[in-house]
């Protein structure tokens, strides 16, 4: 494991069993800041116990567990009514919300009742002098600790648009045919992380390259939180590796762009009158330019006024993917208008920096194996594990840092 200097976010070491994780802590240790890091290993089991009753009942508090209670019995009622899919959206929304907040709630009422049972067996086993239990009661207590130290993660994610759904546009950058290929394996990076964790997902739309690779494409992960969650991986992605299509085998260097907005909401009154769009429509093709519609299906809409394109070519209706990419359309103008507006804020406090656009993780393959992050320090060196999904440790650190430096 390799030592990182003191991470932005303030947060301890961790260690995941799948991939080595090192991000040091800064600042005063709370149990917010230690959660899920051992970073005393001589403290007393029964503090570390005390310190865990503390932190889950103040997750419990800000949660507001008897609320999710209400809200599952209320969204359980909406799911049972018998008209519910005669509106199949609205269904979709009220059983996507309800199956989420069910887990929620199993996840924070499971916790509670682990730390219950685990002061009990860490007593019995002092009591009779019995080791093995007392290591199965440590064992657990570790446990714990990352289990309770990722559910406060989820506290953090209170900013305005934070519990939306998410839509995710990943553009290859420099690079040539590396960085179209390298668009491509982010892409299955992120789809293979919502999948790891249930998360629904739809690709609206894919550009290819044409040698290999993507130029773009855009998809949605359909569950509640989702903006709040990958937002931190907003930002340019770095890739060193030796190239597959240099006949030399030399490195290169690689970028990639991750675009990360919230899906529109009725609320949010984005209106596009139709003299600011320009629609074109298409044929929707697939790798090596094979046709796989035989009409103009596919539509691309450019929004004049800002020179915002976004297309989709996902379904075989014409009018499908036009309100696909309007809803597309509509969450950039959305995200352009926050951006905007924390803009003019910071302009006001007299804060010039921003995070957005800028370069935020290097991956190299050669002539070593790491993955970086360069806001937070959070690194590894199985960077197999890291392009097949395995990026919880990177996403809840960035979710630290994000709060930190709002």
């Amino acid at each position: 494991m390799r030592r990182a200097r003191p991470a932005a976010a303030g947060v301890g070491a961790r260690r995941s069993s799948h991939a080595s994780f090192t991000h040091l802590g800064a600042g005063p240790r709370t149990n917010a800041h230690r959660l899920g890091w051992r970073l005393v290993p001589s403290l007393d089991p029964q503090d570390e116990l005390k310190q865990l009753d503390a932190t889950l009942s103040s997750i419990e508090q800000v949660l507001d567990v008897p609320k999710m209670r209400r809200d599952v019995a209320e969204l359980g009622e909406q799911a049972a009514a018998p008209d519910l899919w005669n509106d199949p959206e609205a269904a979709q929304r009220v059983t996507s919300k309800l199956s989420y907040l069910q887990g929620d709630l199993r996840r924070v009422e499971g916790l509670r009742q682990r730390l219950d049972d685990v002061g009990v067996l860490l007593e019995l086993a002092e009591a009779e002098g019995d080791a093995a239990t007392k290591d199965e009661a440590l064992a657990e207590i570790t446990a714990l600790l990352k289990a309770i130290g990722e559910l406060e993660v989820r506290t953090l994610l209170s900013g305005e648009y934070d519990s939306r759904e998410a839509l995710v546009t990943i553009n290859s950058q420099a690079g040539g045919v590396d960085a179209a290929d390298w668009a491509q394996m982010l892409l299955r990076m992120y789809l293979r992380w919502a999948e790891r964790h249930g998360y629904p997902t739809e690709v609206l739309d894919t550009s290819y390259a044409e040698e290999a690779g993507i130029k773009s494409a855009t998809f949605s992960v359909k569950v509640p939180y989702a903006y709040g969650t990958l937002s931190p991986e907003h930002g340019t992605h770095r890739l060193v590796r030796i190239s597959p299509f240099d006949n030399q085998g030399r490195r290169q260097t690689s970028f990639a762009g991750i675009d990360v907005v919230p899906v529109v909401e009725q609320s949010d009154h984005v209106e596009i009158p139709d003299d600011d769009i320009r629609v074109d429509v298409y044929r929707s093709s697939g790798p090596g330019g094979q046709g796989v519609n035989t009409t103009d299906s596919a539509v691309r809409i450019t929004h004049l006024p800002t020179g915002i394109v976004v297309s989709c070519q996902n379904e075989r209706s014409q009018i499908q993917n036009r309100a696909s990419a309007m809803l597309v359309l509509q969450a950039k103008l959305l995200e352009r208008r926050r951006q905007e507006e924390a803009a003019k804020m910071a302009e006001l406090r007299g804060d010039t920096t921003t995070s957005w656009g800028t370069q935020i993780r290097n991956y190299v393959l050669h002539p070593y194996q790491l993955v970086k992050d360069l806001r937070t320090d959070v690194e590894t060196g199985n960077t197999t594990a890291v392009l097949d999904g395995e990026i919880d440790e990177f996403i809840e650190a960035g979710i630290r840092w994000r709060r930190q430096s709002a």
